[in-house]
């Protein structure tokens, strides 16, 4: 008799990565393993890591499969939140779930798992699917196309595809929650978690404060007229409506303000009126940091869709080869709000091609 192949899941203390541990449980054998990404100290009213790291143990109790433990935390903050930090002191906007997954999941947690765990694949509960075809890897969007988290993944590269399995790519998130119900996991109903040590939006600047010294600027209109305060630059982002309290001013329409840009030597938060206002369209982007999942589809220049935010609809575009991992790319049509510091992430059809980090957009108007 063949012994079965090794899979080391994920185990977050969520149903999607408790659905994929029962799921594999079929043809391999199946391990779990809980990271613990943060240090929580006084961070319990963000944090929970300690709630996670309970509900993932019922969870493999109730699937008869053993839990490993591991604490990545320094690993963690040297990697994925100094980077975090230092791209807000820039004026960025970050994404950390997707440097948590490349530094993280798909390296340090699969580098163990592989290494010290033997593992033959590791899983975790993302909405994609890992389709082998003509001796490559191509990463596709998950069936659900409301929760397809390919957008997150595409740093992965084809010697991690590899090692990597997605058993929840085929699967509705209703569907997940009703397998977690009927096998009553304690955790078929619990909330998804998202951001960085999975914080509440909530809590965001508050969580932030605590890392940033306090440093309040002025409120200006594209126009240079000071209209307002602001609180520090790192809690706002390209095209930010909320939290500006700026409304009602004599003078001006009652459009709702937009933030459009940051000065940072000046310390100005700049802002307009109206979403669809021309400060806060693009014309296109240059994007570094580029990560192509299968090279061989990547003829440029090459015409497909992108997204520059996570719940963004596709644009049509065409990308453009600037120089040695440095690319330009012109949309179809405007695209409102494309923000430094995020990912723009390419498609053709289902496949996602990879993408960039945004490292300036092409502004249909300059500011000042």
């Amino acid at each position: 008799m063949l012994l079965k192949k090794k899979v080391i899941v994920a185990m977050s203390g969520g149903v999607d990565s408790s659905v994929s541990a029962f799921l594999l449980k079929k043809n391999y054998h199946v391990e779990g393993l809980f990271m613990k990404n943060w240090e929580e100290e006084d961070d319990l009213e963000y944090c929970h890591s300690q709630k996670d790291l309970k509900d993932a143990k019922s969870v493999c109790k109730k699937l008869d499969i053993h839990l490993h433990t591991i604490n990545f935390s320094l690993e963690y903050w040297n990697d994925v939140f100094k980077k975090f930090l230092s791209e807000h002191k820039k004026g960025r906007t970050p994404n950390p779930d997707i440097l948590c997954n490349k530094k993280i999941k798909f390296n340090y947690f699969l580098k163990y798992s592989i290494k010290y765990l033997k593992a033959d694949y590791i899983s975790t509960g993302h909405y994609s699917i890992n389709f082998f075809q003509k001796n490559m890897f191509n990463l596709l969007k998950g069936k659900d196309l409301t929760k397809d988290q390919s957008y997150f993944l595409y740093t992965l590269k084809q010697k991690q595809l590899k090692k990597i399995l997605f058993p929840l790519g085929y699967f509705q998130k209703k569907k997940v929650r009703k397998i977690a119900k009927k096998l009553k996991l304690s955790v078929y109903n619990k909330k998804d978690s998202t951001g960085i040590c999975f914080i509440q939006p909530k809590f965001y600047n508050n969580f932030l404060d605590k890392y940033f010294p306090a440093n309040p600027g002025f409120i200006v209109t594209v126009k240079k007229r000071i209209i307002g305060y602001h609180s520090g630059l790192f809690h706002y982002t390209l095209g930010q409506r909320k939290g500006l309290k700026i409304g009602g001013l004599k003078d001006f329409s009652n459009l709702p303000w937009y933030v459009v840009g940051k000065d940072i030597k000046k310390n100005w938060l700049i802002v307009a009126q109206g979403y669809n206002n021309i400060y806060l369209l693009s014309i296109g982007l240059y994007m570094n940091q580029v990560n192509w999942i299968n090279k061989k589809l990547i003829i440029l220049p090459l015409r497909c869709t992108v997204k520059t935010r996570y719940l963004q609809k596709e644009h049509n575009c065409i990308i453009q080869k600037k120089k040695k991992n440095y690319f330009k790319v012109i949309f179809d049509t405007l695209i409102s709000s494309v923000t430094p510091g995020q990912s723009a992430v390419f498609y053709l059809k289902n496949i996602c091609l990879g993408g960039g980090m945004i490292f300036k957009n092409i502004p249909i108007k300059k500011i000042f």
